[in-house]
C-alpha cells in the first residue's frame, strides 16, 4: 500500500515532467459500458455505485486492463441539482464511486469526474454564478476527502460554468485540475466560446491540463485541436466520441471502429496532444487500440504563441499586434449623467454607454463606478453582470480598492484586465495575487511612494520593479501592461515628452505592452479634443499599444484610423475605407443621447427601454403592427447575426428577453381592451424520458415564445405517454423533442413511434448535442433543428400562415 501511495505522489508532483516524456491515457465511456451491462434507458448511471458496485468495478477494471493510466469515477451527474428528485445524495454517490474506482485502479490514478450542472447560468439562464460554485464545491470537497487523485471537469459547454467549477476545485482542494469543453461543429461551444478564448481563460485560472471532449468524433475535433495546441502552454487533452452517432436496429451506434479511432487520434498527437481518452461510444477496445497505436510515439513538445490578451466569453482581443482602443466613458469622474444614473441604479444608461462605445470602435471597455456614497463592490458586480450579458468585447475592471477589483474579476465571464497596480509595496501585495489567481492582465502604473517621477528613466525603473514583482508571483510577462502616466500639459508641459520616451524605453527594455490614459494631457486647456487627438497620434508613434480614450469623439478615432493606415497596421487600408468610404462622418457629441426605435432597442437588449417604447407606440399603432414592424424584424436581424457568428447565445437570449418585455406590454394592452391575445400557434417541447438535461430545450422555448408562439413546456424526463396525451389534449401540430445523452436517444425514437401509432396529426422536430441530420431521419423525425434559431424557422414554416 505504501508503494502505491508513493507512486501516486510522484505522478502528481512530477505531472508536467511525466507529460514531457510519455502519453497519458484516460478511460472511455462509462455510459456506453453501463448500458451494455443492463442499465435501463433513463435510469441514473450514478445509482449503480450503490445498487451494482460490482458492475462499475468491472468496467473500471476493463479499462485498466486495456491500458488506461487514469480512470474516471462514475460521478458525471452527481450534483445536488440533478439528484434532488432521486433517493440518493451527492456524498453517498461520490464516496462509493471513488472507493470503487480506487479499488479497481491499484497503482493507477483516479479522477473525480464532474460534468455540467444541467442548468444555464445567468444571464442566459436562472442559475447564479455563486450557486453553481456551491454545487461544484460540494462535489470537489467530497471527492477529495474520499481519496480522488485529480479533478476532471468535462463536457461543459459554458465557459462561465467552467470558471465556477475550476474556482471551486482550486479553492477547496490541492489536487490537479483538468478541464475539457465540448464544442459544436461550428467550432464554438453552445454559448459561443472559441478555442483561443478557452485556452487563455482556463490557463489563466490555473488548470493543469485542458482540451476537448464529447459531442464530436476525432475527425471533427481535429481543427479545434490544431488551434488549441497553437496557444496552450499546459498539456492538451482530448476525449472524442467514437465518431458520429446513428441508429441501427433501434440502437444508437457510432461510425468508427477502434482502429479507425486510434488512427485519427495518432495524427493529433503530432499537433502536441499528450493526454488521450474516449467519450461516448468508446469501450475498452478503443483505449486498447489507441494505446497500441502510440507504442512508437513520444509527445511532441509544443511552443505556444505568447500573446497579451483580454477575453470576453466569446471574443479574444490580442494586444500588441495593432493598437486597441480601451473605452473610458464608464467612469463617473466629470460625468453628471453617469453619476446620477449610478445613484438611481439606472443600469440601462450604463448599458447604453457600453453599447455606444462598442459601436464607435472600442475593443475593450474600462469599468469604473466608484462613488463615495455608493456600495462600490455591489454596484461593480451588478454592472459587470449586465454589460457582459449584452456586449461581446472584454472588460477592464477599474478601482482603487482591492476587494472591489477581486469581486469584479471573480464574477467576470472571461479574462479581464485589472486597472491597476502601482509601484507601492502595499499596492503590489494587494493586487498582484488577484491577477495571478484569476489569470487577469494587470496594468502597472509608474508611480510609487514618492509619486510620479519627472523623467522617463525613473518611470522605467518603477515599471521594472512592478514587472519583476509580478513575475515573482507567477504572473507571465504577457499578462503585464505598463501605463507610463501622462501629466497635464497645462501644468507640467516638459514632462509630456517624458511619458512618450518612457513608453518606448519600457517596450525596448522589458518587451511588455503599454497602456495610457490619453485625455489626461489636456486638462485645463481649451479645445481639449485637439490636444487629445495630436497626443494620441504621437503616443501611437512611440509604440503605445492600447490608449484609454473616448471612442465617441470622432477626432480621436480619426487619429486612430489614420495612424493604422500610415503605420501599415491596417493592411490595404481596408478598415479605413470601410469607416470613411461614404465621407459622411460627423462628430458625435458624447453628451447627446441617441433616441433609438424599438427595433434597435431589441437588438441592443435594453429591456426597460423596450417596455417604455412599446407603451409609447401603442398610443398610435395597432399591436400586431408593432409586432410585425419592430419585434419580428429585430429578432430576425439578431438571428441572422447569430447564424453568421457575429453575435452569440448570450446576446441572442438577451434580445429575446427584451422582446418578451415588449410582448408583455402588448398582451396586457390587449387584455385590458378585451381583444384577446396574440399567438402564432401552440408547440409542445419536451426533454425525453430518462434525460434530465433541458438547457437546449429552454433556449428554444425562450426564442419560440418571443416569436409569438405559445409553448407547452412539458419539462425534462418526460414519459412517452405524457407526450402523447398532451398532444391530444392541446390538438398540437408541432412537437419539439430534446435529448443530450446518447443513452436517451432511444427514448426519443420511441416517443416518435408512439405519436405515430396514436395517429397524432403533427410534425416533429428534434435536437440535442448527440444528434445529427441523418440520425434525426433514421429515428423518424420530420425535422432536425441544429439550434434554437432553426427551431423558429421550422415553427414558422409549419404554423405561421
Amino acid at each position: 500500500m505504501l508503494l502505491v501511495l508513493i507512486r501516486k505522489m510522484v505522478i502528481l508532483v512530477e505531472f508536467k515532467k511525466i507529460i514531457d516524456n510519455k502519453f497519458i491515457f484516460f478511460d472511455g465511456a462509462m455510459g456506453t459500458m453501463l448500458q451494455q451491462a443492463g442499465l435501463p434507458i433513463g435510469d441514473l448511471p450514478e445509482s449503480y455505485n450503490i445498487l451494482h458496485p460490482e458492475i462499475v468495478y468491472d468496467i473500471h477494471k476493463k479499462y485498466i486492463d486495456a491500458g488506461a493510466d487514469i480512470i474516471t469515477t462514475n460521478t458525471f451527474g452527481a450534483n445536488t441539482l440533478k439528484l434532488k428528485n432521486s433517493s440518493y445524495d451527492v456524498e453517498q454517490i461520490i464516496r462509493n464511486a471513488v472507493s470503487i474506482a480506487k479499488k479497481a485502479a491499484c497503482e493507477k490514478l483516479v479522477a473525480l469526474d464532474i460534468g455540467p450542472i444541467g442548468q444555464l447560468l445567468e444571464p442566459i439562464g436562472t442559475l447564479s454564478f455563486d450557486e453553481s460554485y456551491e454545487v461544484f464545491k460540494e462535489q470537489v470537497t467530497v471527492g477529495a476527502a474520499s481519496g480522488a487523485d485529480l479533478i476532471l471537469i468535462e463536457t461543459l459547454s459554458d465557459l462561465y460554468e467552467a470558471k465556477a467549477a475550476i474556482l471551486a476545485a482550486k479553492e477547496n482542494c490541492n489536487l490537479p485540475v483538468f478541464c475539457t469543453l465540448t464544442f459544436q461543429q461550428n467550432g464554438r461551444t453552445l454559448t459561443g466560446t472559441d478555442p483561443l478564448t478557452m485556452v487563455h481563460v482556463l490557463e489563466g485560472l490555473g488548470v493543469d491540463a485542458l482540451g476537448v471532449n464529447c459531442s464530436l468524433g476525432p475527425k471533427e475535433i481535429r481543427p479545434l485541436v490544431d488551434k488549441i495546441t497553437n496557444y496552450a502552454s499546459v498539456p492538451v487533452m482530448i476525449q472524442p466520441n467514437a465518431g458520429l452517432p446513428r441508429s441501427k436496429n433501434g440502437e444508437t451506434v457510432f461510425d468508427l471502429t477502434p482502429e479507425e479511432f486510434s488512427r485519427e487520434i495518432r495524427t493529433m498527437a503530432q499537433s502536441g496532444v499528450s493526454i488521450i481518452g474516449g467519450c461516448c461510444g468508446t469501450n475498452p477496445d478503443f483505449i486498447k487500440a489507441t494505446k497500441a497505436a502510440f507504442k512508437s510515439l513520444s509527445p511532441v513538445k509544443i511552443t505556444p504563441q505568447k500573446l497579451t490578451t483580454a477575453c470576453s466569453s466569446t471574443k479574444t482581443i490580442i494586444i500588441g499586434q495593432e493598437p486597441k482602443i480601451i473605452g473610458e466613458r464608464i467612469n463617473p469622474t466629470g460625468k453628471k449623467k453617469l453619476k446620477a444614473a449610478l445613484k438611481e441604479n439606472d443600469l440601462d444608461y450604463v448599458l447604453s454607454e457600453a453599447i455606444r462605445q462598442k459601436e464607435a470602435g472600442a475593443h475593450i471597455l474600462d469599468v469604473n463606478i466608484g462613488l463615495p456614497e455608493l456600495n462600490e463592490k455591489e454596484i461593480m458586480i451588478k454592472v459587470i453582470k449586465e454589460i457582459q450579458g449584452i456586449i461581446d468585447i472584454p472588460l477592464q475592471i477599474d478601482s482603487p480598492n482591492g476587494d472591489v477589483i477581486e469581486a469584479g474579476v471573480r464574477i467576470y465571464n472571461g479574462k479581464p484586465m485589472i486597472n491597476s497596480v502601482n509601484g507601492k509595496i502595499e499596492s503590489m501585495k494587494t493586487i498582484l495575487p488577484i491577477a495571478k489567481k484569476y489569470g487577469a492582465c494587470v496594468i502597472g502604473l509608474t508611480l510609487d511612494e514618492k509619486g510620479i517621477p519627472n523623467t522617463a528613466e525613473e518611470r522605467v525603473k518603477i515599471a521594472g520593479k512592478i514587472i519583476d514583482t509580478a513575475v515573482s508571483y507567477g504572473i507571465p510577462k504577457e499578462n503585464i501592461l505598463i501605463d507610463c502616466l501622462v501629466l497635464t500639459a497645462s501644468a507640467q508641459q516638459k514632462e509630456v515628452m517624458e511619458t512618450l520616451k518612457a513608453i518606448q524605453l519600457v517596450k525596448e527594455k522589458y518587451g511588455v505592452k503599454t497602456v495610457l490614459g490619453v485625455s489626461n494631457v489636456s486638462f485645463g486647456l481649451p479645445q481639449r479634443k485637439l490636444l487629445n487627438r495630436t497626443f494620441l497620434a504621437m503616443a501611437l508613434a512611440f509604440g503605445l499599444d492600447a490608449p484609454i480614450t473616448d471612442p465617441l469623439l470622432e477626432s480621436n478615432m480619426e487619429a486612430f484610423h489614420t495612424f493604422n493606415v500610415l503605420s501599415n497596421h491596417d493592411e490595404g487600408s481596408e478598415k479605413y475605407i470601410a469607416t470613411y468610404k461614404n465621407d459622411n462622418q460627423k462628430e458625435i457629441s458624447p453628451n447627446i443621447e441617441i433616441h433609438k426605435n424599438l427595433k434597435q432597442i431589441i437588438i441592443d437588449g435594453i429591456k426597460s427601454d423596450a417596455s417604455k417604447k412599446t407603451k409609447e407606440l401603442l398610443t398610435a399603432m395597432d399591436p400586431l403592427e408593432i409586432v410585425n414592424t419592430y419585434l419580428i424584424p429585430a429578432l430576425d436581424f439578431v438571428g441572422d447575426q447569430y447564424e453568421k457568428e457575429e453575435l452569440f447565445l448570450p446576446q441572442l437570449i438577451r434580445s429575446a428577453e427584451t422582446v418578451k418585455a415588449s410582448f408583455e406590454v402588448i398582451q396586457s394592452y390587449l387584455l385590458k381592451n378585451g381583444k384577446g391575445s396574440l399567438s402564432n400557434g401552440k408547440i409542445i417541447l419536451a426533454t425525453v424520458q430518462g434525460d434530465i438535461h433541458d438547457i437546449g430545450k429552454n433556449i428554444v422555448k425562450v426564442l419560440l415564445e418571443n416569436y409569438g408562439f405559445y409553448v407547452v413546456d412539458l419539462g425534462k424526463d418526460v414519459p412517452i405517454q405524457t407526450v402523447v396525451e398532451k398532444a391530444k389534449e392541446h390538438n398540437i401540430k408541432l412537437i419539439g423533442l430534446s435529448a443530450l445523452m446518447t443513452t436517451t436517444v432511444k427514448n426519443m425514437e420511441e416517443t416518435i413511434k408512439a405519436l405515430r401509432e396514436n395517429h397524432i396529426d403533427c410534425k416533429i422536430f428534434v435536437g440535442g448535442a448527440v444528434l445529427t441530420k441523418s440520425y434525426a431521419d433514421m429515428i423518424g423525425a420530420d425535422f432536425y433543428a441544429k439550434d434554437a434559431r432553426e427551431s423558429v424557422a421550422i415553427a414558422q414554416k409549419i404554423l405561421t400562415k
